[in-house]
């Protein structure tokens, strides 16, 4: 409550400004004192009344080209703390006022529709801002609010839409946006079966950002689920190209399609991609082959010589895995590998996966748009900390 106070206390001395100003003005005309509600609205501040005072205060400093500045700043600042219903009464009263110049009761038309946007009220929300680009009143900054409106809701077509508008308007290219809006709606055509609509949405997504990793990597799954493994191959080795630090996400499936189609040359496509892409995953990955292959002495080698490049929490856990897994070692030493595996997985298990390149949001998992800053395709995997310079030696 103490806070609120200091939150109403600049409203109240503009108002007391204005009624001053007023009530000068008053003198000079010959008209009585200035009203008494506005000591009366101070002591409902101290006797923490806020309600009472917000109501006078209104009641006080009545709209006009002096004041409204003051009503949409009070409005902004108790949407800022969370108190929703009071920023939606405060801004109501000033779009509900007859003598607003339509700049200005535009300005109360998007600042209500922020309001039911924190309230959840959508719907509402959607209605003010699309009357404010009909209107052509603060047009790109609604535009921006239906995007995130449509974003919410995952209407995607929509979002589409209001991304074509505001193209011309801004200059900021919307590519990345426009491509992610596609990829969504191949990914729910996938679900419902729909491989034709699917494909025809990724094409558009190709075209929209010819680099997107996304709109590729989401070709290999679609090509390997329908049986068709040497393309999948292929669009995978092209997401590495375009994108290497998601060479995590599609290690798996590269493997599997590599298996699928039969091809013998695994291990010598791991290495090249380690020495290219020298990730925790693919050295991992790239470790068991060599176990299978060559024994658990050239896995070990290898996960060494990464781990001198590079502080990286899973490639340690492998090796300590492996180590403990030696038969040759005493039943102490052994405890004392696995003491050290189980601190380095309680460890691995607090450790970011991804972080957002744009507002340091970090995660477990991957999200196209970032939860946080509603970015698209700045959320990438964690690269481990490098320790030295020189290259990783495949035995």
């Amino acid at each position: 409550m103490i806070e609120l106070l200091f939150l109403l206390l600049p409203i109240a001395a503009a108002s007391g400004w204005w009624l001053s100003r007023r009530d000068l003005r008053a003198k000079c005309d010959g008209v009585g004192p200035a009203n008494p509600d506005f000591l009366r609205g101070l002591n409902y501040l101290l006797e923490e009344q806020p309600d009472k005072a917000i109501d006078l205060f209104l009641k006080l400093a009545e709209v006009n080209g002096e004041t409204v500045e003051t009503h949409l700043a009070l409005g902004s600042l108790f949407r800022r703390r969370g108190e929703v219903d009071r920023a939606i009464r405060i801004h109501q009263n000033l779009v509900e006022r007859k003598n607003l110049s339509a700049e200005r009761r535009g300005y109360a038309l998007f600042e209500l529709g922020q309001d039911y946007m924190c309230a959840g009220l959508l719907d509402r929300a959607e209605v003010l801002f699309q009357e404010l680009v009909e209107l052509d009143l603060h047009r790109k900054r609604a535009l921006h609010a239906l995007r995130d409106i449509y974003q919410r809701e995952r209407d995607w077509v929509k979002c589409l839409e209001v991304a074509e508008r505001l193209r011309p308007m801004t200059e900021q290219s919307m590519a990345v946006e426009i491509a992610h809006y596609h990829c969504e709606l191949a990914e729910d055509a996938r679900r419902k079966q729909d491989s034709e609509t699917a494909q025809r949405q990724l094409m558009l997504a190709q075209e929209a950002d010819p680099n997107g990793v996304r709109a590729a990597m989401l070709e290999g799954y679609a090509a390997l689920d329908d049986g068709d493994p040497q393309r999948a191959v292929v669009l995978f080795l092209r997401v590495v190209d375009r994108g290497s630090a998601y060479v995590a996400e599609i290690l798996p499936s590269l493997i599997d399609a590599l298996r699928q189609a039969g091809r013998d040359d695994t291990p010598a496509l791991l290495e090249n991609l380690a020495r290219r892409h020298p990730t925790a995953p693919l050295i991992v990955s790239l470790a068991a082959v060599l176990e299978q292959t060559r024994g658990a002495e050239a896995a070990l080698d290898l996960l060494t010589e990464y781990l001198s490049r590079y502080a990286d929490l899973s490639g340690l856990e492998r090796q300590l895995e492996l180590l403990a897994q030696e038969t040759r070692s005493d039943e102490n030493h052994r405890h004392r590998l696995r003491t050290a595996l189980e601190v380095t997985r309680h460890l691995l298990a607090r450790h970011p996966v991804y972080q957002c390149e744009q507002c340091g949001f970090q995660a477990r998992s991957l999200h196209w748009q970032c939860p946080s800053c509603k970015s698209w395709g700045t959320v990438v995997p964690v690269q481990p900390e490098p320790i030295a310079a020189h290259e990783t030696r495949i035995p």
